[in-house]
């Protein structure tokens, strides 16, 4: 099938613009996803909030982002755009479904085949739901260690990013360490400073407070001193400060599913640091692209390791490993293959 006889329905959340102006990581996938398959000549319908930026057809219904404008109802958009895409579904070959679970309770009352990415689950509470449509749906996980259980996959597809946009230092690291991430306790802010502290080093934090409580209890206080809250950071500025990095810190702890930072920290050839937890091990080569541990007493200690990483190594194993256009490769074969069997 060639790509330009190929249409697309993408289905993007509306939480935050695509691409997002800051935060938004599901955004920022359907947005080089999108991009990247209106460059091989697919045709690609995107369905995403009305300022939305894309060079494919834009069809939208919710005028803003709803975590942007509280005016907003969330529920009320959500079913008015899901529903807009689904009225549209006859008019494409497959629709790619990036909106969690909700979309789903349509699939089997449309013709088009729908490819579900998973980005992520919230909590078990969700499964009942991709248990029930699995069988008529295309289930993608974003890594092998997201993989469910109980859930039929038609593939792992790992996120790819615009490796050009980033630019590397290679010859050596900074002299700061690195949080980048919404601020959370399950994403270690408050360990990255512990570490920092231990090692001597200035830290730097950059995100969205996701969680006002623990910011304000956690991480405020310990503010000054070297460590320095930076706010979240435009896109246009992220090469700079993830380059300028000694290491990326990201001390989770949970299985995160992917961890878009931590490919972006080493196309700038900055090493990562992060708990061997959910995807790291599969992103992250151990002693070669940063350093996998499980303790801050391990994070402390390969702080002083950093000068064994060749950092114009770490570019170059996500050069190979994690650009969108592999991304968007993937897909293309996975649509392909579900258009050609028909289902």
């Amino acid at each position: 099938m060639e790509n330009s006889s190929l249409r697309v329905g993408m289905l993007a959340p509306i939480s935050w613009r695509v691409p997002p102006r800051h935060y938004g990581p599901w955004e920022l996938v359907v947005s080089m996803l999108t991009e990247g398959l209106v460059q091989r000549g697919v045709q690609v319908t995107l369905f995403a909030t009305a300022d939305s930026q894309t060079k494919a057809q834009l069809k939208a219904v919710c005028p803003r982002p709803y975590s942007e404008d509280t005016k907003l109802d969330a529920k009320v958009w959500e079913c008015l755009h899901i529903a807009h895409a689904m009225e549209h579904a006859s008019e494409f070959d497959i629709l790619h479904n990036h909106f969690d679970f909700l979309p789903l309770s349509y699939s089997e009352l449309v013709k088009t085949p729908m490819v579900t990415t998973i980005h992520g689950f919230s909590s078990e509470k969700i499964i009942p739901a991709y248990e029930r449509y699995q069988h008529s749906g295309h289930y993608v996980s974003i890594s092998d260690a997201d993989r469910h259980p109980q859930l039929r996959y038609a593939a792992t597809i790992h996120h790819g990013i615009p490796i050009q946009d980033f630019k590397p230092r290679t010859t050596s690291g900074g002299d700061y360490l690195l949080f980048f991430g919404r601020i959370d306790p399950e994403k270690g802010t408050h360990e990255a400073i512990e570490v920092a502290e231990a090692a001597g080093m200035e830290l730097l934090i950059a995100g969205i407070v996701a969680n006002e409580d623990y910011f304000a209890r956690e991480i405020e206080p310990r503010l000054g001193n070297g460590i320095r809250y930076i706010g979240s950071v435009a896109r246009k500025d992220r090469s700079a400060l993830l380059a300028g990095a000694r290491a990326l810190l990201h001390l989770i702890d949970f299985d995160e599913p992917f961890g878009l930072s931590v490919v972006e920290s080493m196309a700038c050839g900055t090493p990562v640091i992060a708990r061997n937890r959910g995807s790291m091990p599969e992103i992250i080569e151990d002693g070669k692209s940063g350093f996998l541990i499980q303790t801050t007493d391990e994070a402390i200690a390969a702080v002083r390791r950093l000068d064994e990483i060749d950092r114009a190594d770490v570019r170059a194993r996500v050069e190979s490993r994690f650009d969108v256009s592999r991304m968007v490769d993937d897909y293309l074969t996975l649509y392909k293959e579900l258009v050609g069997q028909g289902k």
